[in-house]
């Protein structure tokens, strides 16, 4: 377990060039006394799994079944993901675990924090900006590219059967079943290049660029003003004017926003677009509860499609 006095030293951390904090309760260390807990989750057969981010818990979940034990650590869309509170139970899920999923490239980096804080020999961390050898990517939110999850459940797959070998069938079974229902999400994909492919759309952040790209959809927000936002710089006067410009000229189909982070710039440009009847499209950087990564992706595909066509059927009235 990791002892009280070293979470209490994990205190407003800010992650690399993402403006995300963590917070230790530490009042609240101090009184339960971390050193010598157990796990809160300690079922016999069942295995303690972490996803950092909601969405790679999900995977988790799927793949293993009744066989895991799955905490998700920012698991609520309807709060900025990047002021997450690290609580006592975080930790004990942390030091517990056997599997960590986390995203990488300085979005989550409380996690490498707390996993040092509880040296586990046993423990193996899935990195998945690693898997994706994207080491030095701008855009952290790599859930939104098609080609993530399938990759992270054959990992996640390969690390169950390695520690619990009886359960092979079952975990790959799992994994069978996962990939024949990306194939929905490949398939959508398809019929929006199709349908929207060459449309061009404005954004307030880089959340779900891999997928406007896998879509066909030129973003013609300036990649400075999205990673501005992004990481809580205030954008230039230029930068704005360019994106009013967008939106007061019709220039693109839609606007694509962070629904879980605001700011009175990207509240301003909301604004704006509803005002010049320019179609807003809501993209979550946490899957919201009731879905699985899969029927996130398809809703998030099917309200871009729609928010598009109607204004290309628009102009050919």
């Amino acid at each position: 377990m990791i002892p009280a006095n070293v979470l209490r030293m994990i205190l407003k951390k800010t992650c690399g060039d993402r403006r995300a904090t963590v917070v230790v309760l530490g009042l609240l260390v101090g009184s339960l006394g971390l050193a010598g807990c157990t796990s809160s989750h300690s079922t016999p057969g069942v295995i303690n799994v972490v996803g950092a981010e909601v969405q790679y818990g999900d995977v988790l979940a799927q793949i293993g079944g009744a066989y895991v034990h799955v905490t998700s650590i920012v698991n609520n869309p309807n709060t900025d993901p990047h002021n997450f509170e690290a609580s006592p139970s975080v930790a004990q899920a942390i030091a517990a675990a056997k599997i960590i999923v986390q995203n990488g490239a300085g979005y989550d980096s409380f996690m490498n924090q707390l996993e040092s804080a509880s040296a586990n020999s046993s423990r193996d961390v899935i990195s998945v900006v690693a898997l994706r050898d994207q080491v030095s990517a701008a855009n952290p939110h790599f859930w939104y590219s098609p080609t993530t999850m399938p990759m992270v459940a054959s990992v996640v797959t390969s690390d169950l059967v390695t520690i619990a070998p009886q359960h092979a069938a079952y975990f790959r079974s799992h994994e069978a079943t996962f990939v024949r229902s990306w194939r929905r999400v490949t398939a959508a994909l398809v019929t929006a290049r199709h349908d929207v492919a060459g449309n061009k759309v404005a954004t307030t952040e880089p959340v779900g660029d891999y997928l406007l790209a896998a879509m066909g959809l030129d973003n013609l927000t300036p990649f400075r003003f999205q990673a501005d936002v992004m990481n809580g710089i205030d954008p230039s006067p230029q930068d704005i004017v360019t994106q009013q410009n967008l939106l007061t000229s019709h220039a693109v189909a839609a606007l694509c926003y962070n629904a879980q982070v605001s700011s009175p710039v990207t509240l301003a440009l909301r604004n704006l677009a509803i005002k010049d009847h320019v179609p807003t499209v809501a993209i979550y950087e946490t899957m919201p509860q009731g879905l699985h990564v899969q029927t996130w992706m398809l809703s998030e595909i099917s309200a871009i499609e729609a928010a598009i066509a109607a204004v290309v059927t628009g102009r050919s009235q």
